[in-house]
């Protein structure tokens, strides 16, 4: 079903590090089965770079491989996600998931910093990438699949 899912976000020079680690927080502590700071902080991996105009960005991202952590976040998502939302996300499925069975969604980061899931297509987002695994591989499997989980 689910191989893993990768969540990503990006902290500005204009931001607050661990105002977006919070909002990527919002998002892990749920996955996981006993929630402990000390493992989200191993969850974590932060890149320093620099932005198109040499701005000091933080690039930062966690993954999560485990299937009960995996299913963890299916249901904190169904349990989470509006009904506007989910009518957004329905209709865009087949263009959110590519021909790598790869399936993705962008979540506003100052609603998740305040404890909120809200799709966005902007960029000031927490980005989640989530690898669908059938066998065969079969992109049409892996749309069921992903409508039975987040549809």
């Amino acid at each position: 079903m689910i191989h893993y899912i990768q969540f990503k976000a990006t902290a500005h020079a204009t931001e607050d590090l661990s105002g977006v680690l919070k909002a990527l927080d919002f998002f892990l502590y749920p996955c996981l089965r006993i929630p402990d700071e000390n493992e989200i902080l191993k969850l974590h991996n932060i890149v320093s770079a620099n932005g198109h105009f040499g701005n000091p960005i933080s690039l930062i991202s966690a993954k999560i491989e485990n299937k009960g952590n995996s299913s963890r976040f299916v249901n904190f998502f169904n349990e989470n996600i509006s009904d506007e939302d989910r009518q957004i996300l329905r209709s865009e499925m087949p263009d959110r998931l590519d021909d790598d069975l790869n399936f993705y969604m962008r979540f506003d980061k100052q609603e998740a910093f305040a404890g909120r899931l809200k799709l966005t297509d902007g960029d000031d987002a927490v980005f989640v990438k989530i690898k669908i695994e059938t066998y065969p591989k079969s992109w049409e499997n892996a749309g069921l699949i992903v409508e039975e989980l987040f549809g």
